[in-house]
């Protein structure tokens, strides 16, 4: 591997505390990049501003989507700002490049009752799988935490008698969460006789459920729901928390420091259900939105 590549890996892990999928997304990243470089006679450390630009336009030749060519762009910027600041290199050929214009598509959401019926599904499981499923469907909608977040949670975690869960996020950040009484039931009957370990664990002693096993096991119970399973994923249950939670009176920086967002914009993607709750409001309580009485209906009501 390029050892400047791995520098910056290896910093990514040491001061930002970047979990293995983020590391080996950037380094998957950055290798493809290196490989178009290595084809135009240039190493990845050197390669020109041009070059760069020149790689952005052959994504999108082949078809790739603008969300690619923008995380693509991201761990470019992030490398080269990188050797910038250690002194690889003295310019940064990535500042000036333009990201892709992405689509600006709502996330995708399950209704209260589908989330419900995923719910009583759960239930319905034979009871080893019910107890695990439970406890995950009603944690993720409780609190909009991530999947690596819930798996990586520990019996100790559990808050006993209280209701605040306290979540180590994203460059290891912690943040506090409030379980439901569902939740926190339901949490500490899946860790009833075990004080140590992981919360949800993995088929192998010692080991903590993949994500890849809380899929399987999502998918299963998605089809007894009679939910379509390509519709039901835990990033899915946390948009549904949050644009659930928008709609019953929650604001916009509540919900940010629940979902541990570092900058309120990414938040802001839930703004249509606060634009259609704000609809009703008007269309329910103003004035000029009632039904108005005309001259004619007046003169029959004096008659």
């Amino acid at each position: 591997m390029d050892r400047h590549l791995e520098a910056f890996l290896e910093m990514l892990a040491a001061e930002r505390n970047a979990a293995g999928n983020t590391l080996s997304a950037y380094r998957s990243d950055l290798e493809d990049f290196a490989g178009f470089a290595a084809r135009h006679g240039e190493a990845l450390a050197g390669a020109r501003a041009a070059t760069l630009r020149a790689y952005l336009g052959s994504l999108a030749a082949a078809g790739r989507s603008a969300r690619t060519a923008a995380r693509r762009l991201s761990a470019l910027r992030r490398f080269f700002l990188f050797l910038l600041r250690e002194g690889v290199r003295a310019d940064d050929p990535a500042a000036e490049l333009d990201a892709p214009r992405l689509p600006r598509g709502l996330p995708r959401l399950l209704s209260e009752a589908e989330v419900d019926a995923l719910l009583a599904a759960a239930a319905s499981r034979p009871p080893k799988e019910a107890g695990l499923m439970v406890a995950a469907l009603e944690m993720l909608y409780a609190t909009g935490l991530r999947v690596s977040e819930l798996l990586a949670l520990k019996v100790s975690a559990l808050p006993g008698d209280g209701v605040v869960l306290i979540v180590r996020g994203k460059g290891g950040k912690e943040r506090l969460v409030a379980l439901s009484d569902a939740a926190r039931d339901a949490a500490a009957a899946l860790a009833a006789g075990r004080s140590k370990g992981w919360l949800f664990p993995g088929g192998r002693p010692g080991r903590a459920l993949t994500r890849q096993g809380f899929a399987r096991g999502l998918k299963r119970v998605a089809l007894a729901a009679g939910l379509d399973p390509a519709r039901v994923s835990p990033h899915v249950l946390r948009h549904s928390f949050a644009s659930h939670m928008l709609a019953r009176g929650a604001d916009l920086r509540s919900l940010q420091l629940l979902l541990g967002h570092a900058d309120i914009s990414t938040t802001q993607i839930y703004t249509h259900v606060l634009a259609e709750r704000l609809q009703r409001l008007v269309e329910t309580h103003h004035p000029l939105a009632q039904p108005r009485a005309t001259g004619a209906d007046r003169f029959r009501d004096r008659c």
